[in-house]
């Protein structure tokens, strides 16, 4: 339908208050917030019936999550969806195992059932277990409240006035000569949590998130090539609807629309081996896969095996403080409290409050992401007895287990930006924004491909390239890494949707880093075409 079309339905719909089709298409109003005193009297009940039934230890998540996707393509709304879930999910341990129940009847009984289920479930598992489950100690937060700072809620925005800037963007993106399709999208989460734990937390937490996104494709007269360029400046963040304001879609439209036109006459790529300028919109991804993931120590000690394999530091014995992942001026920092960062919040699921730590020091590994359950793994090696909070669930109804933190690139002493690095380049690529990529199931061979692509000749951009990737070893590739930019160059990048677990689940995170420049580094020419 068109915006007018549009318009009308959904102003017909909006008296009919909010509605939502069940699993068998049938519509039912959504549930309405409970009140702040019955949902602590529910995860109280939860946690004292498991108790009750036998558990050592037990934790309760009552938690809503609410999420809005707004979708349009050239003049037209394309898709509108909207989805709320409400429930709890009851922990415990009995005898040193876990034990899991939720559901989304929120009655004091049926919570209490749950609660029974949950150490049912570790009694059984008791029985195939090889180690008991040991916590770290944790302080105990009997009233605690944290929330995502925004100044605008982007639930309370309108609809009309959302797909309303979304068609205005489409539109001076196909103003553009030779731009013939455009895709944009709004994204928005809000997930409201509270927990409690026989440990003495009670905790409540409000998390926002969202993301603006624009795509250009351009098509040759001939229909012989075309070319597309994202917004991938614009990352997601940990925000209100004021980033969707800030992002500026509309007055960076044709801008990109241009670059994916250029994009077209860009000459193919000659491979062989170049020195690599990154911009940080490219680099956090490839900080994501080769640094983020291989430092999860459940993937590091084979937990996480089948769903997109193990990770090369391994054993913890013979990597910690010893492994050189790259130069000294190499720090890579992880952190759940960095401002408008997906991954950051008040305390993990865990009840652990947000922290921050060094995974890579002066260019060595010296820590893994933990959580409670993982810190007797190691903490002969390390001397740390406290998790660094790394436990997340995507939902009431899903298993906390550990997720990465926001890691990221911490920027050099010397205040440089990208141009300094092109400058001091004589022969070598620029590359900006993210693109397809593959790595291996331990991380470590991995090739990653991007949005634009520039020749770097004498210091001075001479071109657009096309059908660039390139293709390394994490060590070698991290150490290869000879100069970094400095504050003023940082940008915040990450994914909304990274996955992990059987049954999988997402978590969102961020990666903080600087423009920074690879000497050597094998390049593909991944078309066609050859230079």
């Amino acid at each position: 339908m068109d915006r007018r079309e549009f318009l009308r339905r959904g102003s017909s719909a909006s008296a009919l208050g909010l509605l939502a089709p069940d699993a068998l298409g049938r519509v039912m109003t959504l549930p309405r917030p409970r009140r702040r005193a019955e949902v602590r009297d529910l995860v109280l009940a939860a946690i004292d019936a498991a108790r009750r039934a036998g558990a050592s230890y037990a934790d309760a998540r009552l938690s809503r999550v609410r999420s809005q996707s707004v979708s349009t393509r050239e003049r037209r709304v394309q898709n509108i969806s909207s989805s709320e879930t409400v429930g709890i999910g009851i922990r415990v341990l009995r005898q040193g195992s876990w034990g899991f129940a939720a559901t989304r009847e929120l009655t004091p009984d049926e919570v209490a059932r749950a609660a029974r289920q949950a150490v049912e479930q570790a009694r059984a598992n008791r029985r195939l277990q090889r180690r008991p489950v040991v916590l770290a100690p944790v302080q105990a937060f009997p009233d605690a409240v944290w929330e995502t700072p925004i100044r605008v809620d982007p639930f309370e925005v309108p609809i009309e006035d959302k797909v309303g800037l979304l068609l205005q963007a489409n539109e001076a993106a196909l103003a553009v000569k030779g731009a013939r399709f455009v895709n944009s999208s709004l994204f928005f989460h809000r997930e409201e949590t509270t927990f409690a734990s026989t440990d003495g937390s009670f905790i409540r937490q409000t998390l926002y998130r969202v993301q603006p996104s624009l795509n250009v494709t351009a098509v040759t007269d001939d229909f012989s090539d075309f070319q597309s360029r994202e917004s991938v400046e614009i990352a997601p963040v940990a925000a209100g609807y004021e980033h969707v304001t800030e992002a500026k879609l509309v007055e960076n439209a044709p801008r990109w629309a241009e670059e994916a036109v250029a994009k077209l006459a860009a000459r193919p790529v000659e491979p062989r081996r170049y020195t690599l300028v990154l911009h940080p919109s490219h680099l956090w991804l490839t900080i994501h896969e080769s640094i983020g993931h291989p430092t999860e120590l459940d993937r590091a000690l084979g937990y996480e095996a089948n769903y997109a394999g193990t990770s090369f530091l391994a054993p913890p014995e013979q990597v910690l403080g010893k492994f050189r992942y790259g130069p000294e001026l190499m720090n890579i920092q992880a952190d759940r409290t960095q401002e408008r960062a997906l991954a950051t919040t008040g305390w993990d699921h865990d009840g652990v409050p947000a922290d921050q730590w060094l995974l890579v020091k002066n260019g060595i590994f010296v820590d893994y992401q933990t959580t409670r359950d993982q810190v007797a793994w190691i903490e002969q090696l390390t001397g740390v007895r406290r998790s660094h909070g790394c436990s997340y669930a995507e939902s009431w109804a899903a298993v906390p287990f550990q997720r990465m933190p926001n890691v990221s690139l911490l920027p050099g002493e010397e205040d440089i930006g990208v141009d300094e690095l092109i400058a001091d380049t004589d022969d070598g690529i620029y590359i900006v924004g993210e693109g397809s990529y593959s790595i291996d199931q331990q991380r470590y061979n991995f090739q990653f491909g991007g949005q634009l692509f520039y020749r770097i000749e004498k210091g001075k951009l001479a071109g657009m390239l096309k059908d660039v990737a390139y293709q390394s070893r994490t060590p070698d590739f991290w150490n290869s890494l000879d100069r970094i930019g400095g504050p003023r160059g940082y940008f915040l990048g990450g994914s909304l949707f990274d996955g992990k677990g059987q049954p999988g689940q997402s978590n969102a995170v961020s990666h903080g880093c600087v423009p920074a420049r690879f000497r050597d580094v094998n390049v593909l020419n991944t078309g066609r075409s050859r230079a």
